[in-house]
């Protein structure tokens, strides 16, 4: 008999078990989370020619520490924000809003992010945000999938060869920083918490 591969994510410690108390603190786990993506989004930090934001390391974080499915809310909640024209994304509003903005140079980017969400908060719930090296392996396969979304993206508006001078060569010291950043942290709260 095959044994159950779902665990539960962290957040759950912090969830009550089942009702209405418990849709209410995932609705506003997921509003604390969008706030996290604006914030890490607005946060720049300077790594030669470009200014790489703190957004792939939230959603690294949200998706291994909500689980799939609500890390999954928590982006799609987040990409509604900013298709409704709220200023939530890394260059809004200077570089416009809304749909227009979200299907500009970063729209594949943004897509990625979905879809990187669900592979490292797949794992979460699989128990690997307990293990370093397993979560690191989750979360670089998910930046590899977000990256290959921008870069398709971005091709198709400015070719391959910029697109992967400009929107790929750039960041992958710095992603691979987050990458393992994020795949540090978590199982270090795990770690705290057996041992409390």
């Amino acid at each position: 008999m095959a044994t159950a591969t779902t665990m539960r994510p962290l957040i759950s410690l912090a969830l009550p078990e089942k009702g209405t108390a418990r849709l209410a603190g995932q609705l506003l786990l997921g509003i604390a989370g969008t706030l996290l993506l604006i914030l890490s989004a607005k946060t720049k930090v300077m790594l030669g020619p470009v200014d790489i934001s703190m957004q792939t390391l939230a959603v690294f974080l949200i998706a291994a520490s909500f689980g799939m499915r609500l890390g999954v809310a928590t982006l799609l909640l987040y990409m509604a924000e900013g298709a409704l024209g709220l200023p939530v994304f890394q260059s809004t509003p200077e570089k416009g809003i809304g749909i227009a903005y979200m299907l500009g140079s970063t729209g594949g980017y943004l897509a990625g992010f979905v879809v990187m969400a669900a592979i490292v908060g797949w794992a979460a719930d699989r128990g690997w945000d307990r293990h370093p090296i397993k979560l690191f392996n989750a979360m670089l396969v998910a930046e590899i999938v977000m990256m290959a979304m921008g870069f398709a993206w971005l091709s198709l508006l400015i070719g391959p060869q910029k697109s992967w001078q400009f929107g790929v060569v750039p960041f992958i010291v710095g992603d691979l920083i987050k990458v393992a950043l994020a795949a540090s942290l978590v199982p270090a709260v795990w770690s705290l918490l057996k041992r409390s």
